[in-house]
């Protein structure tokens, strides 16, 4: 079994807070996501405050990038992001050209398959083997109802993560499903008072279910 990533996911803070949080968990968290309301009111200042907080993290900015690929891909990376995001349900010129921008710079991308249908997904799926691929059920639907995540295709030999109101009472069930090497977790982790005590409790569930 492959060692799982666990990614915090820091969305709707001010960009201090989202460092402190961070802070909190870093040595059980591996990767930080600068969430995208971080990136939406704070832009790439956002990104460049954990690069220099956290100089040896795995930083992901979520810009969820639609269009103007070159462009939003190249602050992000230049701001010290080692990944970005780019929506699947997008055209795929977008998700070409940041994969083109990531493989150039030697670093990652995660395309999001937020309502994506399965064909889309087998398309992706095929055409972009070195992507991490990223089935998320959205905050909307968590929240006010409609379709969650499909995964019911077959991820194997593709880097796989799953996000969307992950938390210990349903990470087991996802292990047990999915086994995505990784795991984006936000208010499980973030809304805790221990929120290092909370992701040792996340991961010890994933181990103990392989």
């Amino acid at each position: 079994m492959t060692t799982p990533i666990f990614q915090l996911a820091l969305d709707r803070f001010s960009i201090d807070e989202a460092i402190n949080i961070a802070k909190a968990a870093e040595k059980e968290v591996d990767w930080l996501e600068i969430g995208t309301s971080l990136v939406k009111e704070f832009g790439m200042e956002s990104v460049r405050a954990f690069r220099r907080v956290f100089p040896d993290k795995i930083l992901l900015a979520d810009t969820k990038t639609i269009d103007n690929a070159i462009y939003e891909a190249k602050i992000a990376y230049e701001a010290g992001a080692d990944i970005i995001t780019v929506m699947g349900c997008g055209p795929k010129v977008t998700i070409e050209l940041v994969a083109e921008e990531a493989r150039k710079r030697r670093k990652d991308y995660m395309i999001d398959l937020l309502n994506t249908t399965l064909d889309c997904q087998k398309e992706l799926r095929d055409a972009f083997s070195d992507a991490v691929f990223c089935l998320h059920t959205s905050k909307d639907v968590q929240e006010h109802g409609g379709k969650k995540a499909a995964a019911n295709i077959s991820w194997q030999g593709r880097r796989l993560a799953t996000a969307g109101g992950i938390k210990k009472e349903t990470i087991g069930a996802i292990a047990a499903q999915l086994a995505p090497e990784v795991y984006i977790i936000g208010g499980a982790i973030t809304k805790q008072k221990d929120p290092l005590a909370a992701v040792k409790t996340l991961r010890s569930i994933v181990e103990h279910t392989a």
